[in-house]
């Protein structure tokens, strides 16, 4: 099997309105793309554009699952060190 197949990314968004959302895709360029042309997540089509902020390479999907919702419980504080420290 080809590990790539499953392999799986959490990715942070920026809003328009400052806030962050955090989500997962196989294609996080594609899924961006989605986001902003007004078919991604109920949360970020009314705060348009969105900006891509932070990638990070998980491995298959009930890992990326459980790593979003980790980021998801993090304080907003917390989730700025991750996207800015690297």
């Amino acid at each position: 099997m080809n590990d790539s197949i499953d392999l799986w990314h959490v990715y942070i968004l920026k809003c328009c309105d400052g806030s962050l959302y955090t989500g997962i895709a196989k294609d996080v360029i594609a899924r961006v793309k989605k986001h902003n042309s007004g078919q991604g997540a109920k949360y970020t089509r009314g705060r348009l554009p969105v900006e891509l902020l932070y990638t990070e390479s998980v491995g298959p999907h009930g890992d990326a699952l459980r790593r979003e919702m980790e980021i998801k419980r993090m304080s907003a504080a917390n989730k700025n060190k991750l996207v800015y420290s690297g």
